[in-house]
């Protein structure tokens, strides 16, 4: 997010702030627009390493970082805009984006909210759609971890990641269902675009899906993030989930059971505590949060050391556990400082490795 770095304010540059990125510092793909003015997105390269893609993200938030302080704004890796301004920010004059406008107008006008997306390479559709159903049900867990919007319009939400709620009203959002195979994949997503749920592949916004660009599994259902490590620790245990999943597959494992109303719940649950309280693991069980990440790192463990990204990643999972997660570190600046603490400790965090 784009803000004023006195009140935190949204403010329109994102077209400015690309251009003096240059192609002398990053790719063309690498600083993109968004659906709003006010929002850019970086996209790393392919990456094989936990420290590639590191500097990558570090790279990339530092350029954007200096672009847009030359035109004086900060940037903010919040999931959700801490304050909103007087008025809607103006939509990126893109066909897909003004289409979008017209066919829920405030909708789009309250999307000032950041998610990152974990692309994972899978050798085919048809694994990936397997990959999908492995992973499903650990996908609140990740949402907990990652939570970082707990405000909005200068007041605490209630919720570790409000983002959730408000892309939850898109018509498809939310947990994606078991599928039989590809061609059930397929079919469905098929049915939606035919009724008129949404216009293409693009808008099915499950917080897993296939992606129709490149050969991988696409997970979308975390907050931005303030620090470059929590992301990179957070991309680090999607790979060694996904890998899991496909090794599970090749050997023949049944497929974790959890039905779409539970995961639904325990998604509405990971978004209103993050890591505070309980978590409903992969069976639906009430557990506590230390206890569900212990799960998932006994569950990913071998993967995490065949890659060998085993003591950067509970190192980080130890880290996050004992100092909250964005969500936690928000709401303590904002009990100690309002509004001003916020914006200043979001926007000095955003840019470091």
């Amino acid at each position: 997010m784009l803000v004023d770095p006195v009140t935190g304010r949204p403010l329109p540059r994102s077209e400015e702030v690309r251009a003096l990125t240059g192609p002398d510092t990053v790719e063309e793909p690498e600083v993109q627009l968004e659906l709003l003015q006010a929002q850019v997105e970086v996209a790393t390269p392919v990456c094989v390493a936990m420290a590639e893609l590191g500097g990558h993200l570090v790279r990339l938030r530092h350029t954007v970082g200096t672009a847009a302080e030359r035109l004086g704004c900060r940037v903010a890796a919040v999931g959700a805009a801490p304050v909103n301004g007087a008025g809607p920010v103006p939509v990126t004059p893109r066909p897909r984006y003004l289409a979008m406008q017209t066919n829920a107008g405030q909708l789009v006008d309250e999307q000032l909210i950041n998610g990152m997306h974990v692309h994972v390479g899978v050798p085919d559709r048809e694994v990936g759609v397997a990959v999908l159903n492995r992973i499903r049900v650990w996908l609140p867990t990740l949402l907990a971890m990652s939570a970082n919007s707990p405000l909005w319009h200068g007041r605490d939400t209630g919720f570790a990641s409000w983002r959730t709620l408000v892309f939850s009203r898109w018509p498809v959002s939310g947990p994606p269902p078991r599928f039989v195979d590809l061609d059930d994949y397929e079919s469905r997503a098929e049915a939606l675009i035919s009724a008129g749920a949404v216009s293409d592949s693009g808008q099915l916004y499950w917080h897993a899906r296939l992606s129709e660009r490149y050969p991988t599994i696409e997970v979308r259902c975390l907050d931005v993030q303030v620090r470059v490590d929590e992301a990179v620790m957070l991309a680090g245990i999607i790979r060694a989930l996904v890998a899991t999943a496909i090794r599970e597959h090749k050997d023949g494992d049944p497929v974790p059971e959890c039905p779409l109303e539970l995961l639904q719940a325990a998604t509405w649950r990971a978004a209103r505590e993050g890591l505070n309280g309980v978590l409903l693991d992969p069976a639906g069980q009430r557990r506590s949060c230390g206890d569900v990440l212990c799960q998932l790192a006994r569950h990913i463990g071998p993967a995490l050391e065949a890659a060998g990204d085993g003591l950067e990643v509970h190192s980080l999972m130890q880290r996050l556990l004992r100092r909250g997660t964005g969500a936690d570190r928000q709401h303590r600046a904002f009990t100690e400082g309002g509004i001003p603490a916020v914006i200043d400790l979001v926007t000095s965090q955003s840019v470091k490795a």
